[in-house]
């Protein structure tokens, strides 16, 4: 019970029991039934945080589109295979917002390159896919997977996936499971962000830039994952 309780405080709350369960047995090499540390946390009261609801944006006319050659294809192995990548904002204080561009590959289960600005355009879409870029030595055949957004539909991005020569492939109209991965993604890290707190927003710009990278760096590197479980035998 002390173990359990530390790790969830540790990591404020954001692991459930299956995730305390692989963290107990891959990081202390304890031996622990899972069904234990769900019985245990109830009786400490311990639960972790729950996921908001997304929002609906309102429809536009793209420039340009893609068929979804992705195809919910989402059992990736090799890196730089398939990347999904979209936006999403978070709140400030003071009313504005913050707006976020990730690039995710399948294949590594991480976050490639991400973006942050004050106002969602399409150079904050470039400037992602062009920090991604920069990480691999040959881009020829990535299929790049994205939402329908504006940035996504302009020619000029088209332009700039055909130049590198990336195979672009786009979720159907109103079917955000065709990028399934990459709004996972979001959820969990806004849920382990927010830690239960509905009304969350950052101080100020400066504070959300510290802090999404912190947890990106997180993510990429320290998350316990309920795949982990595989290894323990």
């Amino acid at each position: 019970m002390e173990d359990i309780n530390d790790i969830y405080h540790q990591y404020q709350g954001i692991y459930g029991y299956r995730r305390i369960y692989i963290y107990i047995r891959l990081k202390l090499n304890k031996r622990v039934n899972h069904k234990r540390v769900y019985r245990l946390m109830k009786q400490l009261k311990l639960k972790a945080i729950i996921r908001r609801k997304t929002k609906r944006y309102k429809p536009f006319t793209p420039e340009v589109t893609a068929q979804n050659i992705l195809n919910r294809s989402f059992n990736e192995t090799k890196k730089n295979k398939k990347w999904l990548t979209d936006v999403t904002e978070f709140k400030l204080k003071n009313g504005n917002k913050v707006y976020l561009s990730a690039i995710y590959d399948l294949g590594s289960k991480t976050i490639l390159s991400y973006e942050l600005s004050s106002s969602n355009n399409n150079q904050l879409v470039f400037n992602t896919l062009d920090k991604a870029v920069k990480k691999v030595k040959n881009t020829k055949g990535i299929i790049f997977h994205s939402d329908r957004g504006f940035q996504y539909t302009s020619r000029s991005f088209k332009a700039k996936l055909k130049e590198h020569k990336m195979i672009q492939s786009m979720s159907r109209v109103g079917c955000c499971i065709d990028n399934g991965p990459m709004e996972s993604v979001w959820g969990m890290m806004k849920s382990e962000i927010y830690k239960g707190n509905k009304n969350f927003s950052f101080i100020n710009y400066e504070q959300a830039v510290i802090e999404l990278a912190k947890y990106i760096h997180f993510y990429n590197t320290n998350r316990i994952t309920l795949k982990m479980a595989k290894s323990i035998a």
